[in-house]
């Protein structure tokens, strides 16, 4: 059994990025574990309906994938610039130390939002073998509207080197998209059932899959 750490900038980037890989650990009996990095506050704008209907969806979408363990970091959204690294990093290792994962799955680092590129580089540092030795493959996902908007010409685009095959769990991740409906609307908006179908169906097309998520395995060794 493997214990599968997925670290998510925000409430929804799980699902777009490895939602379907989520599914299929659990179904092969892997323990996952959801770390959301960032928060809603009253003081950044956030009324307090809407943060409870955020952690109302935190819940839900929780119970739809049964993770093994849920851990918010708390850190302000859209605001991570503003937060001194070492803070970030060291939440972040503190969930790594207690998990013990042996993959992980981060956020591309050449995302568009600056979130989820600060939040690669915080969580980069929490994957050293000599301080994490648990860890044995680290794996970034693709974010729709974020990994494919980045248009920085200096940084290197998302290419895929892994894939794994989401055939039977496809349905089951635009279920969980379900649980963001604010997040989503109609395609040709990026974020749509359309558009999670069709990236898909693309990424299945370059593995021999009818269905595929697509990452880049950053690192790997031998157990």
């Amino acid at each position: 059994m493997n214990t599968v750490l997925v670290v998510a900038p925000h409430p929804d980037d799980e699902t777009l990025g490895c939602g379907g890989a989520i599914l299929r650990h659990a179904a092969a009996g892997d323990a996952v574990h959801w770390c959301i990095v960032t928060a809603m506050h009253v003081d950044a704008g956030y009324t307090e309906d809407q943060i409870a209907a955020r952690a109302g969806t935190i819940a839900d979408v929780a119970a739809h994938y049964g993770f093994a363990g849920v851990h918010e970091l708390g850190h302000p959204t859209a605001n991570l610039d503003r937060l001194p690294r070492a803070e970030l990093v060291g939440s972040m290792s503190a969930v790594v130390g207690a998990v013990s994962p042996t993959r992980v799955y981060l956020p591309h680092p050449s995302d568009s939002h600056s979130d989820h590129r600060i939040v690669f580089e915080a969580a980069a540092a929490c994957t050293k073998w000599f301080r994490y030795a648990s860890i044995r493959e680290v794996f970034a996902y693709e974010t729709l509207s974020e990994t494919g908007f980045g248009i920085d010409p200096s940084v290197k685009a998302f290419r895929p080197n892994a894939y794994i095959d989401i055939t039977g769990h496809l349905e089951g991740k635009i279920a969980a998209t379900a649980h963001y409906a604010s997040e989503f609307a109609d395609h040709p908006f990026p974020r749509s059932e359309a558009g999670v179908r069709a990236l898909a169906t693309l990424r299945g097309g370059e593995a021999g899959y009818a269905a595929a998520e697509a990452f880049m395995l950053l690192r790997s060794r031998e157990g």
